[in-house]
């Protein structure tokens, strides 16, 4: 398998080091654990029921569509996204937290978009349970 830029190169390189470090006897070998303790990691880390989330990515901002993508994705799903957080990292990225609360299917439904998107480099949820039956106060809400 070829690498097509500098992020992907890296990226082979690291698991070159990691697997012969590991004691791996190719790259594939090491690729297909990681690929099983990332799903096993993500089923584990699941909640059930109603969620809070913050979900973290980098990604190339001159990735052809992907900010358009991106819009249209949290615009499906305009009912779980409360706030955003957008930072220039430099003259080729950007990181995004977005807030997030709902059905953490839902929450992990959405995630996994904008995560699995061409030109989003670096993706990770995290969610928290929240109780279903509570409901924000509206005012005189203090933290001691």
């Amino acid at each position: 398998m070829q690498a097509s830029g500098p992020p992907c190169r890296a990226l082979a390189a690291s698991t070159d080091a990691a697997a012969e470090a590991r004691g791996y006897q190719n790259r594939s070998e090491i690729i297909r654990d990681l690929a099983r303790a990332g799903l096993q990691q993500s089923a584990e880390d699941a909640p059930s029921g109603q969620c809070v989330a913050a979900l973290v990515y980098v990604y190339d901002h001159a990735a052809r569509d992907l900010s358009k993508r991106l819009v249209q994705n949290f615009h499906g799903h305009h009912d779980l996204s409360l706030a955003t957080l957008h930072v220039h990292l430099d003259d080729d990225s950007c990181m995004e937290v977005t807030a997030l609360k709902g059905a953490s299917g839902e929450v992990r439904h959405l995630a996994d978009h904008i995560i699995a998107e061409r030109g989003v480099r670096y993706g990770r949820v995290v969610m928290i349970p929240t109780a279903p039956d509570k409901k924000p106060r509206k005012r005189g809400h203090r933290h001691d």
